[in-house]
């Protein structure tokens, strides 16, 4: 949601937004720069060809964009243009993702595609377990695949852990890969079973990834059910088999209006060709110079430039931005004409549409903020990843207290990095909010769940129980005298030989008898504090025969006291006793896992963020808003922080350059979810050369090269005021350099200094 953009009834329309405005049929795409409006005329468009009545009271005008948070921003636009004009609103349209869309497809349809009619959906949660199952079974049966790929110079022990620890996640990322590109490609198991045919000893990586998609599909079949990717190539075949619905459906959706079209995937461009038909009206909006999705989705921006270019398709340019003051516009624009222009990388010149952000003309309703250079601050300074942390901090300090009524963003390239940066803003008590995988709260609240639930789990496990001691008496953090001793304390739980007989001892038989103590009657002494804990685990080792979620309500009152913090255990618990139930087997490892997995940050449960119904920066005033850099996409602050913008983060093909998709234990720096695809790209094409080891990993830096150069644009752009950009030297033994794209960056400023 852009903080930016104008009242629905104070919207005046630019000249540009006017020509978009004028559609009446066809085929419209249109290109359009950060901060242009582009959703908010959009949004206005839709309104406008339902108030017109260039469609029959059967009939709505078919929105599709890329998030559910997306969806309800401009359903409640659409609504307000609709009931400013007078007419009844959430009539006449349709707002829906391409997951929403294609839902509606195969449900009003099921038999079509051979589906009961009381199929279901199984979430990614769910998907992911199944994935994590069929990947298990296969690393286990195939105990000598990784020797094929493994560095050479890895020996003994740490062998042994990278095939142990880290080999069967890099597994599960190579087969998420190559399942999402199979079905992209609309290609089932059966079908690349017939394929490969003999060819299995010369593409090992596709027959590992055609068993893990067998045992995959297998248990989404045993449930019922279809995940996203399917429910997507189930609708385009449902369109393809059934002319008349295909005609139905096009009747009752004329109109086609496509956000974020940048972001489109074949499958998505497909769908909507076969419903807008060759004749059609179909308008797509986007920015090529924003899609920063590639690496990781199937999306691709090709489409929309494609689109652009066919003759049929009547191209329109949103260039006017009221959003950001000058100096940040032509920051902005110097990085897209140097890339075209002077990339050292010859591929990466690409990488842009050679489009320029243009200020608002004078007497715009949306005026760009007032000019000043002195805002835009590039610092050269090499940083530790630490001192780097440190200098945002402080600026933000200094800044923050005479700026409450303004909007302020940290963005980094990762979240681990975010939580580094959260845990440095609560220690000097500077108000923050996350647009991370998971918030803080929710981190350290899962975490003290998912310890204790790993001791109950554990019950003789010492380490465990050390933990949960520390988790117990958090709150003696404040004082540095309780908490040595709590730490000592815990250091000697960990020690213990026998854990039943601390927790449970016979009646002569107590280890707390022997303990030396200053002082009985003092409450925190080492005695009291060690019987107290042993209290407490012996009622919660009695709770854990609950079912989980009242286990998770139980151990939920008796280790928080405030509201947030309560109400969060209670939508744990509703999660984890979803989960119990769709796992009947689960025991409470496998939900501990579950908890874990939101501690450390690599999952983000569902309701326990704003990002589920939109972000609004504007709420958020005076508050620091940590994010990464593609969570920050679609939003506007008045300060940015720029981080990390080193030759890690933001590589550039050249030889010291490193990526982050090659793990350091495979030999020669493979690209494995590249060398997968590639090989499944030799079977299924005719036109790619035989598969050649090594090349895909070449190709895919190039388009990560031209990805990170996107997502530094979107960066630069998500500031309207003040901007300031740094880098660090990374915690490798070799220090990383600056990000090539901010040596050029940094040289024209000091230029026009």
């Amino acid at each position: 949601m852009s903080g930016n953009q104008p009242e629905i009834s104070t919207f005046q329309p630019r000249p540009a937004q006017k020509k978009i405005l004028e559609y009446r049929d066809g085929k419209m795409g249109i290109s359009a720069v950060p901060g242009s409006g582009k959703t908010h005329t959009l949004a206005a468009l839709a309104a406008q060809l339902v108030a017109t009545g260039l469609q029959d009271d059967d009939q709505e005008v078919l929105i599709v964009t890329l998030v559910n948070s997306a969806v309800n921003n401009f359903g409640s636009r659409i609504y307000d243009f609709i009931q400013a004009r007078g007419l009844l609103p959430n009539v006449g349209y349709r707002v829906r993702t391409l997951h929403g869309l294609a839902h509606d497809i195969v449900r009003e349809r099921p038999g079509l595609v051979g589906l009961a009619n009381d199929f279901t959906i199984v979430d990614d949660r769910d998907a992911r377990e199944i994935l994590t199952g069929a990947v298990d079974t296969w690393v286990r049966g195939h105990p000598d695949f990784a020797e094929r790929y493994l560095a050479p110079d890895l020996e003994g022990s740490k062998r042994e852990w990278v095939q142990r620890a880290q080999w069967p996640h890099l597994v599960q990322d190579m087969a998420a890969a190559f399942i999402r590109q199979a079905k992209d490609m609309e290609l089932d198991p059966d079908a690349l079973r017939f394929r490969l045919g003999d060819a299995a000893d010369e593409l090992p990586l596709v027959r590992m990834g055609l068993d893990i998609y067998t045992d995959y599909q297998r248990g989404l079949n045993y449930r019922g059910g279809v995940d996203f990717s399917d429910l997507i190539r189930l609708a385009l075949m449902a369109l393809r088999l059934d002319e008349e619905f295909l005609a139905r459906l096009r009747h009752r959706w004329p109109f086609i209006l496509e956000d974020e079209a940048q972001d489109s995937s074949e499958l998505q461009e497909k769908i909507l060709r076969q419903l807008s038909g060759p004749d059609g009206n179909w308008v797509r909006v986007g920015d090529p110079n924003q899609a920063i999705y590639n690496t990781f989705t199937t999306a691709d921006p090709r489409f929309l430039r494609d689109f652009l270019r066919e003759p049929d398709v009547r191209p329109r340019e949103l260039l006017a931005s009221g959003r950001s003051q000058q100096a940040i516009i032509d920051l902005a624009n110097y990085l897209v004409d140097w890339t075209v222009q002077k990339h050292p990388t010859p591929s990466a010149r690409s990488a842009f549409l050679q489009q320029h952000i243009e200020p608002t003309l004078p007497g715009d309703p949306q005026p760009n903020p007032p000019e000043n250079r002195s805002a835009v601050h590039l610092f050269d300074r090499q940083l530790t990843p630490e001192a780097e942390l440190e200098a945002v901090v402080d600026s933000v300090a200094r800044w923050l207290p005479e700026n409450q009524d303004k909007t302020v963003a940290v963005l980094v390239p990762r979240n681990k990095r975010g939580e580094g940066v959260s845990d440095a803003l609560r220690a000097r008590d500077i108000p923050y909010v996350e647009l991370l995988q998971s918030t803080t709260t929710t981190r350290l609240a899962a975490g003290a769940l998912g310890n204790v639930l790993a001791a109950l789990a554990e019950p003789t496990n010492s380490k465990q129980l050390a933990k949960v001691f520390q988790v117990w008496r958090r709150r003696d953090k404040d004082d540095k005298e309780t908490w040595a001793r709590v730490k000592a304390l815990s250091k000697r739980i960990r020690k213990l030989r026998d854990v039943e007989r601390f927790l449970w001892p016979g009646i002569k038989d107590d280890p707390l008898e022997g303990l030396e103590i200053a002082d009985e009657s003092d409450p925190l002494s080492d005695l009291s504090l060690l019987a107290e804990f042993r209290q407490t685990m012996r009622r919660w080792q009695e709770a854990s025969t609950l079912p989980v979620d009242q286990l998770i309500l139980t151990l939920g009152q008796e280790l928080f006291d405030d509201p947030a913090n309560l109400a969060l255990a209670h939508k744990l618990a509703v999660v984890l006793r979803a989960a119990a139930d769709a796992h009947p087997n689960w025991r409470l490892p496998e939900l501990t896992a579950e908890l874990t997995s939101v501690a450390r940050n690599q999952r983000r449960f569902i309701g326990l963020s704003d990002e589920d119904t939109g972000f609004d920066p504007e709420a958020h005033k005076g508050k620091v808003v940590v994010a990464t850099m593609h969570k920050a996409k679609g939003l506007e602050w008045d300060r940015v922080y720029l981080t990390a913008v080193n030759n890690y983060t933001f590589p550039s093909a050249q030889s010291h350059d490193s990526y982050i998709a090659e793990r350091w234990y495979i030999r020669d720096q493979l690209n494995m979810e590249a060398e997968i695809m590639a090989q499944l790209d030799s079977l299924l094409s005719d036109d790619v050369l035989p598969y050649s080891e090594g090349q895909a990993t070449r190709d895919a830096r190039l388009g990560y090269v031209a990805e990170r150069l996107r997502l530094l644009y979107v960066g630069i752009t998500r500031a309207k005021r003040d901007l300031v950009i740094t880098w660090n030297t990374g915690r490798r033994q070799k220090p990383l350099q600056p990000a090539v794209p901010f040596i050029a960056l940094h040289a024209y400023w000091e230029e026009r200094k």
